[in-house]
């Protein structure tokens, strides 16, 4: 029974597919954060030039 669990605590195939899971999580909140900044950044570029424009009278 010692050696079963001695065992359980010594394998780490588990570890490595825990790590990729965590390391694309990240990468989706970093995306996520990137595409909300960008997106609010283009909306205050569209509305600074449509209130620069004029309509034609």
């Amino acid at each position: 029974m010692k050696n079963a669990i001695v065992n359980f605590l010594r394998d780490e195939e588990g570890a490595t597919a825990i790590e990729y899971g965590l390391i694309a999580g990240l990468i989706s909140i970093a995306i996520a954060v990137v595409v909300g900044t960008i997106g609010t950044n283009l909306n205050d570029l569209f509305t600074t030039i449509s209130e620069k424009l004029v309509a034609p009278t």
